[in-house]
């Protein structure tokens, strides 16, 4: 189980990006982060990846706490940050350098399999699409069976139809070894697609306002009722974490726009 136990850190300038987060998160399950500018989502993530450390609180994975990067913890950010010097099926190898040489060929082959890339291992990063070039960050992701994976709105520079075919990899991976993963993303139709439950968190300082169980079958269509109904259930969420606490109504109407 991942845990963020009372989790909060302030920068060295003052500003307080996190405030008293406490969350777990079960072994297979996926958990989106969404919330207005501000409310810390990637601070909470660069926490979980030990990319930095909180200024209270810890980050725990099965009773272990995380302080520096992890093995067990892999990460996409919303670049590919692919290596241009070696080629794609290297890319992915990458963290796979202490294993035999075929068990290294195969479970690189078998990655690239997964996300339709079978036949560009040999190619070179900049010869690939920018969709491309994330399917390979995805694999290589994937490659080592983390049991946490960390994605950081990789999806977010991509075309809608390039995002739903990227979803559909992602979830062919998973399926394979059901890693924890916690996504960050501004997309509510993306988080309501992805996610088994939805954290809204609030701004100045960030912390969780709300939590949204979904409990929707996969695969899920975008235009059913109960997918509809739960990105309203979202919006409406976010809309009141905009507001003080003094002036917030119990509920609403779910919002109109995306307006973050």
């Amino acid at each position: 189980m991942l845990v963020l136990d009372r989790l909060s850190k302030t920068y060295a300038d003052g500003t307080s990006a996190l405030s008293d987060v406490s969350l777990q998160v079960r072994a297979g399950e996926i958990v989106a982060l969404i919330g207005g500018s501000g409310c810390g989502k990637t601070t909470a993530l660069r926490l979980v990846a030990g990319l930095d450390r909180p200024s209270a609180g810890a980050v725990k994975l099965d009773d272990e706490v995380v302080q520096e990067p992890h093995p067990a913890i892999g990460i996409v950010f919303q670049e590919p940050r692919l290596l241009p010097w070696y080629s794609v099926a290297d890319n992915v190898g990458f963290g796979l350098m202490d294993r035999p040489a075929a068990e290294r060929r195969d479970l690189v082959a078998h990655a690239l399999d997964r996300v339709g890339l079978a036949d560009h291992g040999h190619r070179w990063p900049k010869d690939l699409s920018g969709g491309q070039q994330q399917r390979v960050a995805i694999a290589r992701s994937f490659v080592t069976r983390p049991k946490v994976l960390l994605l950081d709105e990789p999806f977010s520079a991509l075309d809608a139809f390039t995002r739903g075919s990227l979803h559909e990899h992602l979830f062919r991976l998973w399926e394979e070894s059901r890693p924890t993963v916690v996504v960050v993303t501004h997309d509510v139709a993306e988080a309501v697609t992805l996610a088994d439950r939805i954290v809204v968190m609030r701004p100045n300082p960030g912390r969780i306002d709300d939590e949204i169980a979904l409990g929707l079958a996969r695969p899920r269509d975008r235009a059913a009722p109960a997918v509809e109904a739960a990105a309203r259930r979202v919006l409406a969420a976010l809309d009141r974490s905009l507001k003080p606490v003094q002036n917030r109504p119990a509920g609403g109407p779910a919002g109109n726009a995306l307006w973050w």
